[in-house]
């Protein structure tokens, strides 16, 4: 270790390059994580989401464009997209205190709509990790047309 700690500098002043590309990605990496490890909504996978419909009665609302939702979402779930979302919106403020589960065909969009929910003063908000591609792959089942 001591020889370890003495070649160092050499190896620094020789790969500079080579040192700047991994800190700058040791900073991403721990900046990612941490915003991970402090936003205010959890990332759920679909089995997860199965729960919290079944047993907490969640309010599941699907953010994607019109022809994704139309070409299959989860049963029961109330389109509203992304250019009309509004965590202010009357019932969407009437569920303040229950569990609201966002989905969108890939799940990055929905992280968006995550976050508004969150800022807006919901206390249970959900992301479903992989979006809808995630719940059919898992075989879940889905429903197709308009809500």
């Amino acid at each position: 270790m001591d020889q370890f700690l003495q070649r160092l500098p050499d190896f620094v002043q020789g790969n500079l390059i080579l040192v700047a590309v991994f800190v700058v990605l040791l900073v991403m990496l721990v900046a990612g994580e941490v915003g991970r490890l402090t936003r205010k909504y959890k990332a759920i996978s679909p089995g997860q989401l199965t729960q919290l419909i079944n047993r907490d009665n969640a309010l599941v609302v699907d953010v994607s464009a019109i022809a994704d939702y139309q070409a299959g979402h989860i049963i029961g779930a109330k389109h509203v997209p992304m250019s009309q979302f509004d965590p202010e919106q009357k019932d969407l403020a009437k569920v303040r205190d229950l569990p609201v589960a966002l989905v969108c065909k890939t799940g990055q969009t929905s992280t968006g709509a995550c976050e508004r929910l969150s800022k807006a003063g919901f206390s249970k908000v959900y992301w479903l990790d992989g979006g809808m591609q995630a719940w059919s792959g898992a075989d879940l089942p889905l429903t197709r047309g308009k809500a």
